[in-house]
C-alpha cells in the first residue's frame, strides 16, 4: 500500500517514474518498487533523480533466491523477468523464468511477490546463473 503522503510522479507520457515523499523537511524520491532513489534533497532534485533514473531497468534480467528447482546448493537463485508491477492496493510484483524472448517456448513458471520490492528479488549480478547453462 502507498503511504497518503507519497506524491506519485510522471513522465511527460503519463508513465510512473516513482514517488517523491517528505523527509523532515526535505524530499526523497522513490522508485517504481519502492526503492529509496536518493537520500533527502529538496524537491526539485528529487524529480530530477526520478528522470534519471527512469524505469528501462525494468527489462532487465533480476534474481529470484530460492524458487529454482532444488539442486542441492546452499542458496538457489532463478534468473527472472519483471512482468508486472502493481504498488496500488495490496500491491504485487509479478516475475517469470526468463525464456530471453522465445515466443516460440510454452510460458514459463510464474511468481507473484509482495509490493515493495521483497529482499530475495534482486537485480542480476556478475557471476549469477545466466539461465544457458546447465551446469557450472
Amino acid at each position: 500500500m502507498i503511504p497518503a503522503d507519497w506524491i506519485p510522479h510522471r513522465r511527460e507520457d503519463g508513465e510512473l517514474l516513482g514517488w517523491i515523499r517528505p523527509e523532515g523537511t526535505d524530499w526523497l524520491a522513490v522508485d517504481v518498487l519502492g526503492r529509496e532513489v536518493t537520500g533527502p534533497i529538496d524537491w526539485l532534485d528529487a524529480e530530477a533523480a526520478l528522470e534519471e533514473h527512469g524505469i528501462g531497468w525494468l527489462a532487465d534480467p533480476w534474481i529470484l533466491e530460492g524458487e529454482s528447482p532444488s539442486t542441492g546448493s546452499e542458496t538457489e537463485l532463478l534468473r527472472v523477468r519483471i512482468v508486472e508491477v502493481v504498488p496500488e492496493g495490496d500491491g504485487r510484483i509479478t516475475v517469470k523464468v526468463d525464456d530471453f524472448g522465445d515466443m516460440q517456448r510454452p510460458p514459463t513458471q510464474r511468481y507473484v511477490l509482495e509490493w515493495p520490492l521483497p529482499p530475495r528479488l534482486r537485480p542480476h549480478r556478475p557471476g549469477d546463473p545466466d539461465g544457458r547453462t546447465l551446469a557450472r
